[in-house]
């Protein structure tokens, strides 16, 4: 069960072992969390799971069926991908250095300290609450860059080139002032007051796979 005060932050624990599994919902609900338990990964990913602002997961290493490292890497590039904190009793050396170049945030061994799974918690929802920031960024450019025209586009291109406006013009075999105006228009549209906003927009929409189809 869900405690909604806390949805903007939530934590998904999953390990089949029901003492651990209620150790650690008990030490996070007491540290204010909300969270949701698992007793494997199948039944996360069968689970329906509401949209949260920021996530993370403490996963068992060790579980039948789905190991952790193989939920990890089934959840890579999905919509369900969230910063995960490995817990383990059997952890290896090289497990650990897979699981962290995998990206996971933390790898600690059972029994650990709840101080320290407390910070882990704490680093991979702030993690995830970045990563959340940066798409609505990106959403909310890639709708700014869909509303200028091609020609626009074209001057926006100019001016995240450090091209001057006489150079735009030249470039689109234009009056300079026609760029002026355009210049102007981009500016607006996009929501950037200098140049180096637009600059910094331009790189949000580099790094989006779509950033092209906005029209």
């Amino acid at each position: 069960m869900v405690e909604n005060r806390h949805l903007s932050g939530l934590v998904y624990v999953i390990d089949d072992d029901a003492a651990v599994r209620r150790g650690i919902e008990r030490l996070l609900r007491v540290s204010g969390y909300a969270c949701r338990v698992f007793e494997n990964a199948k039944e996360y990913l069968a689970a329906q799971l509401e949209p949260v602002h920021s996530s993370c997961m403490v996963l068992d290493i060790r579980m039948p069926e789905v190991s952790g490292t193989e939920l990890q890497e089934l959840l890579r590039g999905t919509a369900q991908e969230v910063p995960i904190i490995f817990v383990t009793g059997h952890g290896d050396i090289p497990t650990c250095v897979k699981a962290l170049k995998a990206g996971a945030i933390s790898f600690l061994t059972k029994p650990f300290d709840e101080k320290t799974l407390l910070s882990a918690v704490s680093e991979a929802l702030h993690v995830s609450e970045s990563a959340s920031e940066l798409i609505a960024r990106r959403t909310e450019a890639k709708k700014r860059y869909a509303s200028i025209s091609p020609r626009e586009r074209e001057v926006f291109d100019g001016v995240v080139r450090g091209l001057l406006n006489k150079q735009i013009a030249v470039e689109m075999g234009i009056a300079e002032k026609t760029v002026k105006v355009h210049r102007g228009r981009v500016m607006e549209k996009m929501g950037a007051d200098s140049v180096a906003c637009l600059v910094r927009l331009s790189q949000l929409l580099a790094d989006s796979p779509s950033a092209s189809e906005g029209a």
